[in-house]
């Protein structure tokens, strides 16, 4: 059926061939309630728009485009049907992606998405243009809100003319159909180019900025934070503790501090992230530009990459004297031929988390036949209106060939999830309104994935958990990485219905870690072996799967960021490799990483001063207290002798060391009667006043006994531990006591008696003035 339409105006994009007219969906005008998707250009080869409306249809996307000649086109549409993937699986044949094209007020009869596992192009049919030069309104319909995609629209004259398929990035016939000139417009040259704006690239490039540096920031999507954006939502973790070197000042500057993972919108502060980087004097950003080629010098050195607006298809050449990796997938190390380690399988996955809530009235949800068929009991109940970090897939696909395909089916997990407590009852008990989810209603599901684990760039040193746990010193040593080696694996008990392609992961966290302190990873984990300009900052440094469960939290690869840029002022210098900043420079890499974060310097022949501009953060808050800056004599509880199964937390803050135990009561044919003796040994004969540390909490006994063991024999008290301590530090006084010298006295405390958790942390004894 052939639809004639006209109008006269102007319009782009523009063919410069009479015979077709290409119109890229990223360049729609105005993208309405569309997403723009760019996590799978390397796959299919260009951005897409996605209508991700959570079961309802998006606003349209609307723009313009004008015919050079009269007559008929057919119409092709590049799309996919994205459950058809997974027939085996759910009915494909619902095609929840569906959308149509509207032309001018007129709807196309041809429902697009509904057919084809891979992308294609698919025939639309044909209209008709009745007047030269016309200008014809062409928008996307969305017909159900389930992530319909388009990727482009093409009218051709020729009716045997089929569109080529490849997923090439930006082929030359596209280049040429949107007008794009042959060559990209030159920038820089700058000292580095980061390449991903994540908490590595983005805290990376301030560091850089800051040492006088001319730097460029590469990100392809519109915000800075990487997963720690508003659209993947996880929160920052790992601590930027004192010690070495004040290297986390930067990243405190730019975190957020989101109380939930994921958290709103708003608890994510996009915009401050990006004030914070657009505003550095020596940094140009270029956000929604998308790295897709690498010019080599030589086989082992960058000159250049190239990049493209994932929103116009305007090509950038960006040249450098370094470039740091800070994509976490590794593909500015893959193109440039870097050397690299992948795992076979068994890696950690990606996560699309997902929020809803309880509206004031009833709230629907159309029936998801295409989606996982799920019921209570596969999947875990999203507690607090989000549902967490463990619903993750994708440990053995290709973590790159089949990134889309996770995605999708992450979201076919989260929408059988809801399906099954909107229409099946599942977990309706939990509904905190007591209506059975009735009111319930999806409120975000992430369409950017928050991957862990893709590959790892490999260089001079490549970290082991052996290093790590045994503590192994290195000469340049320098981020701290508190985080414990966490690993996910697929949850035994959710992954019976879906063995082959589980969604929801269990963390194992080894030990060895001192999350207090942190363990200093070293800089020859920055810079690749075998590209010698090529830094790396984030999830793709030079470790092993095992190493990369503790140093892949953001704000640990923020830190990495920084030191990566005082390393690019030292090879800018001297004209130095990253390599050659270790062999030949680590002295003065020592010095700039003892530099506060607020010191800057204009270019590198100026002297650093402290920015009035910039916080002064000091040394970071603890949310622990080393014994060191406690009087007397102290034990921890580490250092207790323990009868009984005591459990170890952290979670409360203001602990001494490495942090404290509990258990539960004692009673008959249940938890047995256990003990925690402190002892010590008084210098000198005297008398002592013993104190006892306890974190507040509710579930905590109001009662629990505490006795001392003195030179005037025994004493027993009770200890309401669900009251914060009255004393400095967190400290109850248990009173005063006598003691002789080289003869042990002790605090014992135990759980006979008790109404909650006896809780021990540490024991303080101190001498009377």
């Amino acid at each position: 059926m052939k639809f004639p339409f006209l109008l006269a105006a102007l319009a782009l994009p523009l063919s410069l061939s009479a015979q077709q007219v290409l119109v890229e969906a990223e360049a729609f005008a105005d993208h309405g309630g569309w997403q723009l998707d760019t996590q799978f250009i390397e796959t299919m080869g260009s951005p897409y728009l996605l209508a991700h409306g959570l079961g309802n249809p998006v606003a349209d996307a609307v723009t313009k485009v004008s015919f050079p000649e009269t007559g008929d086109y057919r119409v092709w549409v590049r799309t996919k049907n994205w459950v058809e993937k997974f027939a085996d699986t759910v009915d494909a044949s619902a095609a929840p992606g569906r959308f149509q094209l509207r032309i001018d007020g007129e709807v196309l009869p041809h429902v697009f998405g509904k057919t084809g596992d891979q992308w294609h192009w698919e025939d639309g049919g044909s209209i008709s243009v009745a007047s030269n030069k016309a200008q014809l309104e062409l928008a996307l319909v969305d017909l159900t809100g389930f992530n319909g995609r388009c990727d482009a629209i093409l009218f051709s004259k020729d009716p045997d003319f089929v569109p080529d398929n490849s997923s090439e990035v930006l082929p030359a016939w596209r280049r040429t159909m949107l007008g794009l000139p042959e060559e990209p417009t030159d920038e820089g040259p700058f000292d580095i180019v980061f390449v991903g704006g994540g908490y590595a690239g983005s805290c990376g490039a301030i560091s850089a900025a800051r040492m006088g540096l001319k730097v460029a920031l590469v990100q392809n999507r519109p915000v800075l934070g990487g997963n720690g954006s508003s659209e993947v939502r996880v929160w920052a973790k790992g601590n930027t503790p004192p010690g070495l070197y004040p290297i986390g000042d930067i990243v405190r500057e730019f975190e957020d501090h989101a109380t939930l993972s994921p958290g709103t919108y708003e608890e994510f502060e996009d915009a401050k992230k990006k004030d914070i980087v657009s505003t550095e004097p020596n940094i140009s950003l270029f956000l929604n530009h998308h790295a897709y080629k690498v010019d080599m010098e030589s086989p082992a050195k960058i000159a250049a990459i190239h990049a493209f607006d994932t929103r116009t298809g305007a090509l950038r050449r960006f040249s450098a004297r370094n470039f740091c990796d800070a994509t976490g997938h590794g593909t500015i190390g893959l193109m440039a031929g870097a050397d690299h380690e992948m795992i076979d399988g068994g890696r950690m996955g990606m996560s699309n988390m997902w929020r809803w809530e309880n509206a004031d009235e009833p709230q629907s949800f159309p029936e998801t036949p295409w989606a996982l068929d799920l019921e209570e009991g596969d999947f875990p109940y999203p507690r607090k209106f989000h549902a967490e970090w463990f619903w993750e897939s994708g440990y053995d696909k290709h973590p790159l060939l089949d990134l889309e395909e996770i995605r999708d089916w992450n979201h076919l997990a989260a929408f059988g999830a809801w399906n099954a407590m909107k229409n099946k009852g599942a977990y309706e008990r939990y509904d905190p309104d007591m209506l059975g989810h009735k009111n319930a209603r999806l409120t975000w599901l992430a369409y950017i994935g928050g991957t862990r684990e893709t590959l790892q760039l490999l260089g001079d040193v490549v970290l082991t958990e052996e290093d790590i746990v045994n503590k192994k010193p290195f000469p340049d040593g320098c981020v701290l990485t508190t985080w414990s080696i966490d690993l996910h694996y697929p949850a035994e008990q959710y992954e019976k219905k879906f063995p082959d392609n589980p969604f929801i992961s269990v963390a194992v966290h080894g030990k060895g870690v001192d999350r207090k302190r942190g363990y200093p990873v070293p800089y020859r984990c920055f810079y690749s072996r075998n590209i010698e300009n090529l830094f790396m900052a984030g999830r793709n440094i030079s470790v092993t799967h095992e190493a990369l469960g503790t140093i892949r939290v953001m704000k640990t690869c923020g830190m990495m960021g920084v030191v990566v840029g005082k390393a690019a002022a030292l090879s800018s210098q001297h004209d130095a490799s990253p390599r050659e900043a270790y062999y030949q420079h680590l002295d003065e890499l020592v010095k700039l990483m003892q530099l506060p974060g607020n010191m800057r310097r204009t270019t590198l022949a100026d002297e650093f001063a402290v920015d009035p501009n910039l916080p002064d953060l000091g040394e970071p808050e603890l949310d622990w207290i080393p014994k060191t800056q406690l009087d007397g004599i102290v034990v921890d509880d580490d250092e207790a002798k323990l009868t009984g199964e005591w459990n170890h937390g952290a979670g409360l803050p203001r602990h001494v060391e490495n942090g404290y135990r509990y258990i539960g009561a004692a009673r008959p044919g249940g938890q047995e009667v256990a003990t925690a003796t402190f002892e010590f040994r008084v210098p000198e004969d005297g008398e002592y006043e013993v104190r006892i540390s306890h974190q507040a909490h509710e579930n905590r006994s109001s009662k629990t006994p505490v006795t001392v063991v003195s030179a005037d024999g025994e004493k027993t008290q009770a200890v309401n531990q669900r009251i914060a301590p009255p004393l400095a530090n967190g400290f109850y006084g248990l009173g005063v006591f006598r003691f002789e010298a080289g003869k042990p006295g002790a605090v014992v405390v135990s759980n006979e008696g008790i109404d909650g958790n006896a809780h021990i942390d540490a024991v303080q004894i101190l001498p009377l003035d």
